[in-house]
């Protein structure tokens, strides 16, 4: 059992997720892979003190690189993207969007 400051380990603040939060009151965070949608719900409803609508993830497979001759892999994580209740924010993500 995962405790909930190991659930979610950072904010996603890309361009699209930025658009999401101010039209859809939606936030995107990246998760540790084996978290379920219930686990995800309970952490950011604890931590950040708001009320969790939908939940949606998405598990993302790391891109194959290299350097010279030598080949690497970047590793896979999962993506959550949180639908808060109305009204509802996340003010440590506004600001570090800033």
């Amino acid at each position: 059992m995962m405790t909930v400051y190991t659930t979610l380990k950072k904010p996603l603040l890309t361009e699209k997720s930025l658009i999401e939060r101010d039209t859809h009151n939606r936030y995107g965070f990246v998760v540790a892979k084996n978290a379920s949608k219930g686990e995800i719900k309970t952490a950011v409803e604890k931590i950040f003190n708001v009320t969790v609508v939908k939940i949606n993830t998405i598990s993302v497979t790391g891109k194959t690189h290299r350097m010279g001759r030598f080949e690497g892999k970047r590793p896979d994580y999962k993506k959550a993207f949180v639908t808060l209740k109305e009204g509802d924010k996340i003010e440590m993500v506004e600001a570090a969007s800033k």
